[in-house]
């Protein structure tokens, strides 16, 4: 992998309050939903707090933004439902948008090498879900509107998961989460928060496939992730 020495891990926070989530989730739809009486439903549908089941629904039948036109599938995430470990990227490939589950292709191989590292494994006390749950044409970074208009999806996933450590990877993922400007080279290697949790920001897989000269920033940050989990276990 060229990430540098064979990676080995495994914390307390507070997830978003429901309340936190409904009016945050209320006031993202609201702003890109129109004014008829389907999209005062599909409002109140994302607002509510969801299990696991109805939310999936609820992602599976979206329309709040113009993605839901040339998907396949909407992607919600993959993993264990109550996992210490979130991970959160940009958004569906082309791979992932065909077989219905996030980081499935090159990216997601290096994301699956990364987490043998540090000693975790894709679905044992881990979650991958992505900012947005549709696949961009061409791949393209998710445009601001459609990360707020899926927002409220990635927020439901955290109430549910209570993570322990959110890590999020790429840039639109860190904004989405911090809800501002992020620099990934300035971010990384410290801790920022999520409604209480922590939140770490790190390269996404696909950057550094094409910039493999960075991966040994990556394999900073996964020694920086190891250690935070240890600290937030150690403080239980």
């Amino acid at each position: 992998m060229g990430l540098g020495p064979v990676w080995k891990l495994r914390a307390p926070s507070v997830a978003a309050t429901a309340t936190e989530l409904r009016a945050e989730a209320t006031h993202s739809a609201a702003e890109r939903a129109p004014t008829d009486d389907t999209a005062v439903t599909r409002v109140a549908n994302i607002a509510m707090p969801m299990d696991w089941d109805e939310l999936a629904a609820t992602v599976a039948a979206c329309r709040q933004c113009r993605l839901c036109e040339v998907r396949k599938q909407a992607v919600l995430g993959v993993g264990d439902g109550r996992a210490d470990w979130l991970f959160v990227g940009e958004g569906p490939g082309a791979e992932e948008d065909e077989r219905g589950e996030p980081f499935v292709g090159q990216a997601g191989q290096l994301l699956d090498n990364m987490l043998t590292s540090i000693g975790l494994q894709r679905g044992r006390d881990v979650y991958i879900a992505n900012a947005v749950k549709c696949r961009p044409p061409e791949n393209r970074t998710p445009d601001p509107d459609e990360l707020a208009a899926c927002r409220p999806y990635l927020a439901q996933q955290i109430a549910l998961i209570q993570p322990k450590l959110i890590v999020a990877m790429g840039r639109p993922a860190a904004q989405t989460l911090l809800q501002t400007e992020v620099k990934i080279s300035t971010a990384r290697t410290k801790v920022h928060d999520y409604e209480g949790i922590p939140v770490i920001v790190t390269y996404h897989p696909a950057y550094l496939l094409r910039s493999p000269l960075d991966k040994a920033k990556a394999w900073e940050d996964l020694c920086f992730m190891r250690r935070t989990m240890r600290q937030l276990k150690a403080n239980q």
